[in-house]
């Protein structure tokens, strides 16, 4: 027996692979997800657990600061990140969005620095979604990834430098029941950088511009980076590559709590890279009800306070700090609206340059050239790792200032559930990135309406209006929103099965770690078995 034949063993498939998967799910990359798994899965189901015991802690009242254990590493100037591999100096502008073959070409053929390929937040994970996902990244790589659909031709530019490719795996919440190893599905994360990793590797070499990079997100403590770290050196040792730069990681900051441990997370990296921001809020204190979201922006304190830490840590161990996400799409059929977004955007990305950050994010490639714009005026070098905002001293009681002007409306409260149920609805049909209100969702939006919804219901807030806020109100305003959308939408529309998950969720009473979680047995269908 070879040692990919003894690896197999009980591994399974339980999806259908089309002919194009065939050359992504060999039996050699099989065998090596096999060996992650068995390598790596008790750690990742332990630390989930920690999870939980660490939540039980916030909610008992315990309250948020820095660690004190760890002081000693926050304030030892002597260790730094490695230095950013080929492709990763300048990442000036980034666009992101799912893997399916159209997006990938427009990503590619952007006017952009890198392109993020989220598995995640942008993507419903149906076998389909990430399957496919992965035969378009390979051909991208390859640049065998031309396609015509609906008569028009899609095909990568050959007049300039591709943009560096990216993946980013799902968090390590996540599961991934069509691959089962002894019984038990492999982690989402584990899948998506596994396949990645081994059909992206024999190309690196030839291929110096598109290192093995991957983001992931929603990793609770620093011990969660560890773990990546873990997995990227068995990966290298593996296939015999030598350790960092070839392999890169960027880690995604959504919460408060996370944010506490920037320092700890590159370190227990090593030699892999972050980067960071936030944009989910703590949803279980009561003393933190902010307003509104339009009125959450990223210069309200918490967010300004989260913004100069970040860049300030990263910096000073000479890694990235990235902006954010600018959301907005071009609204065709109002010039002056689609004017007002646009110039939002530059605003947005001038208070990210000038703040210090090293690049920022757009969702849709019109919005590459006014971040280009703005980036190539303000950061005429590749980054600003110099700019080390020795200014900065944030405390743990500047990261929870709730000082945020606003009210709570029940017009705010209707778009948190139109905006849930939209997104929720496209999800479950298989799309994980859905225009909303001239934005380009995903779900992470959906899970900051979910969240501001659950804590105004269970804290009993008062709009602006003077209506108190709970169970029954709430559930009110879901059925009208649900029966309005399902009436207006196409036949066969999934609304009312999203109200129903939807409702459990904005009451106050149950709280899911992730929505995704909670809906994802709706698009999961494990099978028999295919032939390995």
């Amino acid at each position: 027996m070879t040692s990919v034949d003894a690896q197999l063993k009980d591994v399974a498939i339980l999806g259908q692979i089309s002919e194009p998967a065939r050359k992504i799910l060999t039996r050699d990359a099989c065998a090596f997800l096999a060996l992650l798994h068995r390598t790596f899965n008790g750690t990742r189901k332990a630390l989930l657990q920690r999870r939980i015991a660490r939540q039980a802690e916030l909610d008992r009242g315990q309250l948020l600061d820095f660690l004190p254990e760890t002081k000693h590493i926050r304030e030892n100037d002597a260790w730094k990140g490695a230095p950013p591999a080929p492709g990763l100096v300048d990442r000036r502008v980034e666009i992101t969005g799912p893997t399916d073959r159209k997006m990938v070409v427009n990503a590619l053929n952007s006017d952009v620095w890198t392109y993020m390929a989220d598995f995640e937040d942008s993507s419903a994970p149906t076998w389909e979604n990430m399957v496919n996902g992965q035969v378009n990244l390979y051909d991208a790589i390859r640049r065998q990834i031309d396609f015509t659909q609906g008569g028009k031709e899609y095909k990568l530019r050959t007049d300039r430098k591709l943009p560096t490719l990216i993946a980013r795996a799902r968090g390590w919440h996540l599961d991934e029941k069509h691959f089962t190893v002894d019984g038990e599905p492999i982690s989402g994360g584990m899948f998506d950088f596994g396949l990645y990793f081994f059909r992206k590797c024999p190309r690196v070499g030839e291929e110096r511009r598109w290192p093995i990079l991957s983001y992931t997100s929603k990793e609770g403590i620093h011990l969660e980076a560890r773990l990546w770290n873990d997995v990227f050196n068995l990966a290298q040792d593996y296939i015999g590559m030598p350790r960092a730069p070839s392999v890169e990681l960027s880690l995604l900051r959504r919460s408060l709590l996370p944010s506490r441990w920037t320092s700890l997370k590159l370190r227990q990296m090593g030699n892999y890279i972050l980067l960071s921001f936030i944009k989910k809020i703590p949803p279980r204190n009561p003393n933190f009800c902010p307003p509104d979201r339009s009125a959450v922006t990223m210069t309200v304190p918490f967010m300004d306070a989260y913004v100069r830490l970040l860049i300030k840590t990263c910096h000073r161990r000479g890694v990235h700090a990235m902006g954010g996400m600018a959301a907005q799409i071009p609204i065709k059929n109002d010039p002056k609206a689609n004017d007002a977004a646009m110039e939002s955007v530059r605003a947005d990305k001038l208070r990210e340059v000038r703040a210090g950050h090293d690049g920022t994010w757009v969702a849709h490639p019109a919005l590459a050239s006014i971040a280009s714009d703005i980036f190539n005026k303000y950061m005429p070098t590749p980054n600003q790792l110099f700019v080390r905002r020795e200014d900065v001293h944030v405390t743990a009681n500047d990261l929870l200032n709730t000082n945020v002007p606003g009210s709570i409306t029940e017009e705010g409260i209707r778009k948190n559930i139109n905006i849930g149920l939209s997104y929720m609805e496209g999800w479950l049909r298989g799309v994980g990135c859905i225009p909303i209100n001239s934005l380009m969702e995903d779900a992470a939006t959906a899970e900051v309406s979910r969240s501001q919804l659950w804590q105004w219901a269970r804290h009993n807030v008062v709009t602006a209006e003077g209506k108190r806020v709970d169970k029954a109100y709430n559930l009110k305003l879901l059925k009208e929103q649900a029966d309005e959308l399902a009436s207006k939408g196409p036949k066969g529309n999934k609304y009312q099965l999203a109200a129903r998950y939807f409702a459990s969720q904005v009451t106050g009473e149950d709280y899911a770690d992730f929505l995704t979680s909670l809906l994802y047995n709706e698009i999961s269908a494990p099978g028999s078995a295919a032939k390995l």
